[in-house]
């Protein structure tokens, strides 16, 4: 084999390698977070403390594009959002498409999260624009905008199946009063991550393999065809 064939080997090999190594780190990212589902079976985010002297925190736009595939929706699961008062009032929290969600709260002084950022090493980031307004919104379970919701004293959650379109969630007192001031945390389902870890785990663990097949070969010395001894070597005794 000439030196561009043992180039190109070496060059495949590196690369499969490489390959090899995202898919064994990402299957067994997947099985992870397999593992750190919550006794219902979701993924959930740290929790986070939320508060404006605004009537109400909603999200901005969650734009959820499955490209019209609607049966996607089963395969991807379910979102759910938990929020619970830190001053004892009684929570609301509900999830509804974003341009109900933008009518219902027109007029009302509200603050919009945006930019959340949840990193290692409890790094937490999130900006908050708030909404002037001097108007006192229908109570939220009046409103019948929500695709799901859950209000009370103590934890509540709301819990949809993922849905095409543009959604926003929103938490606010259960009396719309001024003042919100809630823990809130957000999880998903994610059915297919045990799938999807041994699946990534079995497939990096066969181009592993071969990648360290082609770099072996690629670094391995041809042997010399005639037989004839290199430079300062020993020749062949004669018979």
């Amino acid at each position: 084999m000439n030196n561009s064939g043992r180039i190109a080997l070496i060059v495949t090999g590196a690369l499969t390698a490489l390959l090899a190594s995202a898919l064994l780190f990402g299957g067994a990212a997947a099985l992870y977070g397999e593992v750190k589902k919550d006794d219902d079976g979701y993924l959930t985010s740290k929790t986070h403390r939320f508060e404006t002297g605004t009537r109400a925190l909603a999200t901005e736009n969650l734009d959820i594009d499955l490209g019209g595939a609607d049966w996607l929706a089963d395969d991807l699961g379910r979102v759910k959002i938990e929020a619970q008062s830190k001053d004892g009032k009684p929570l609301f929290v509900g999830i509804a498409r974003t341009s109900d969600v933008e009518r219902y709260l027109h007029g009302v002084p509200h603050a919009t999260v945006h930019d959340v950022q949840d990193g290692p090493f409890d790094v937490f980031h999130a900006e908050t624009t708030r909404h002037a307004g001097n108007r006192h919104p229908v109570a939220p379970e009046h409103a019948d905008i929500w695709a799901v919701s859950s209000q009370g004293t103590g934890k509540q959650a709301a819990d949809v199946k993922f849905r095409e379109g543009d959604w926003s969630v929103v938490v606010m007192n259960a009396d719309g009063s001024l003042g919100v001031d809630a823990d809130v945390s957000a999880g998903a389902s994610v059915p297919f991550l045990n799938e999807l870890g041994w699946t990534a785990l079995g497939s990096g663990s066969f181009a592993l393999v071969v990648g360290i097949a082609l770099l072996v070969a690629g670094a391995r010395r041809p042997q010399d065809p005639t037989g004839i001894a290199p430079a300062g070597g020993t020749a062949p005794a004669a018979a």
